[in-house]
């Protein structure tokens, strides 16, 4: 028998989802999983792709062109050659020789570690003006690698928010990003930790397809839950 829905607050739900996604998945230390160029150009490159597809052309771009300055200084058709296992690899290339153009422009030795003694505000305006660099780029730079109070919204998070009734289901990812970030302390591990975890939610439990609501820990919050799947059950 299902669990009773609880009435709570959006607030009281992103709270209740990050306390129970870190039961399930564990705490994270919030360590970078890559260093902050490797991230930057990785995320460029997973706009519409898969996670393997992504490592992929990273990995064959690398081969190909081992610096990036090469990468920087590489034919566009060859490096887009090299970009074909990520979807639109020709507007990519064209984009990561931009931004790469940019940031030697402010950092001779490629680094982003400038980034650090920003704040926030000035961080994400630097980030953004780089071509191919939105908003979920961005904010997974700088909370991923610098550890500044931001929240990134891929697909996973945004579905996972909607679902559950921490956004209303017209708000778009970059609405999201501030909705959902001001109901949240301004604690990059807690940040860190609640995306990481939404994020793998999504993809093993709240998929796109066929969410598995029966097993869900986000049941008895969830409005999907309570308005679509719960009143199929009753008829």
């Amino acid at each position: 028998m299902a669990e009773a829905h609880q009435q709570l607050t959006p607030a009281e739900k992103i709270w209740q989802v990050h306390i129970r996604l870190n039961e399930v998945f564990g705490h994270l230390s919030g360590y970078p999983r890559r260093d902050p160029m490797r991230e930057l150009i990785s995320t460029m490159l997973s706009h519409r792709t898969t996670h393997a597809n992504e490592e992929k052309a990273y990995f064959q771009m690398l081969e190909k062109f081992p610096t990036w300055e090469a990468v920087m200084d590489a034919p566009v058709e060859e490096l887009t050659q090299a970009l074909t296992p990520a979807e639109f690899p020709g507007a990519k290339a064209v984009n990561i020789q931009k931004a790469l153009r940019l940031i030697q422009a402010e950092r001779s030795d490629f680094s982003l570690d400038f980034l650090n003694d920003l704040d926030v505000p000035e961080a994400m305006a630097w980030l953004m003006s780089l071509p191919g660099v939105g908003l979920k780029t961005a904010t997974l730079v700088l909370l991923f690698n610098f550890h500044k109070p931001v929240f990134p919204v891929d697909t996973h998070v945004h579905r996972i928010s909607q679902r559950v009734g921490l956004i209303g289901v017209k708000v778009t990812h970059d609405k999201a990003h501030q909705i959902l970030l001001d109901m949240l302390p301004k604690d990059a591990l807690v940040l860190y930790n609640l995306h990481r975890h939404m994020l793998k939610h999504g993809q093993k439990i709240c998929t796109w397809n066929s969410p598995k609501c029966e097993v869900c820990v986000l049941q008895n919050i969830c409005n999907y839950y309570a308005d679509v799947r719960l009143k199929g059950i009753d008829k």
